[in-house]
């Protein structure tokens, strides 16, 4: 995948999924700006892209304001004088149940993952759109947004809004000729790391270079940072062009295309629905279409 005379800024890539995305983007000739809070893990990651042989420089800012995201893109056009890619990776996590999530536990969750994807894709956009060349714009999604999670009401809720916002993108950014996608990543991180089914699988990967076994690279989709990077760098390429308005899901070795929300059962009755019509019609006519929720657990 020839991404040579491209620029990419990849948010939160200074270590995990965000990493192995601005190594692929670098790998396939593209100049990456790597982005995280931390400046330590920012710069290690500028250091190894480019003792690969590719291009990268870093922006220490964490995302979600308005002046976050304008420094990421003058970031990319003053060291390379274009902007061509936006990944939205960076986030945080902060799980509790409902009724012990504080409100300070959803704003930080929201703030990062919807506010920032929101504030980065806009002024990536802005430029894109100056240039008149097209562009790629790749959002971070979740199986919790897409199905919700035990513990994640913040998370969750963000990362629906994600796949939200890239339809509607999609819309609008059609005639400037940028394509809008979320990738949903089922890979070892921090978070995945923490669930009793993979933690003594990641802990051997870790400790002694064990690969997945076929129960969860084919069974669950379940693999490394570097399985999600393929997809990233396919996305950031011409190669792509036709590709709007997605949630694809990859993780170990499988690809998946997620559905989005539609009916799937309907009925009509003369003169709209009491209470009483609703109930009389519920179990014959919707009950059998009620969806499940929540991500399965893992069969190991």
């Amino acid at each position: 995948m020839d991404l040579s005379g491209k620029v990419a800024v990849v948010t939160g890539s200074g270590r995990g999924l965000g990493l192995a995305y601005a190594r692929s983007l670098a790998a396939s000739g593209a100049a990456v700006v790597v982005n995280d809070v931390d400046a330590n893990a920012a710069t290690a990651a500028v250091e190894q892209i480019t003792a690969d042989g590719g291009r990268a420089v870093a922006e220490v800012v964490p995302v979600g304001s308005t002046e976050a995201a304008d420094a990421l893109v003058s970031r990319a056009v003053e060291s390379w004088g274009r902007l061509d890619a936006i990944v939205t990776n960076a986030g945080v996590l902060r799980d509790k149940v409902l009724w012990k999530m504080s409100d300070d536990d959803f704003d930080t969750v929201v703030q990062v993952h919807l506010r920032g994807t929101f504030t980065c894709v806009r002024a990536a956009v802005e430029r894109m759109r100056e240039q008149g060349e097209g562009g790629r714009v790749i959002v971070a999604g979740s199986p919790a947004g897409q199905r919700g999670n035990f513990g994640q009401t913040n998370y969750a809720a963000a990362k629906a809004g994600i796949a939200a916002m890239v339809r509607t993108w999609a819309l609008e950014l059609a005639r400037a000729g940028i394509t809008a996608n979320a990738v949903i990543p089922v890979a070892a991180t921090a978070m995945t790391k923490t669930i009793p089914a993979f933690a003594p699988h990641v802990e051997a990967l870790e400790l002694e270079g064990t690969a997945f076994p076929d129960s969860l690279r084919k069974g669950e989709g379940f693999g490394t940072p570097e399985d999600v990077a393929g997809l990233v760098a396919f996305l950031a390429s011409d190669a792509s062009a036709g590709i709007t308005g997605q949630c694809i899901g990859v993780g170990g070795d499988k690809l998946a295309l997620w559905s989005h929300p539609q009916e799937v059962a309907v009925a009509y009755t003369d003169g709209g629905w009491s209470a009483d019509a609703v109930a009389a019609a519920w179990p014959s006519v919707f009950a059998r279409s009620e969806q499940t929720y929540g991500i399965p657990a893992p069969q190991l």
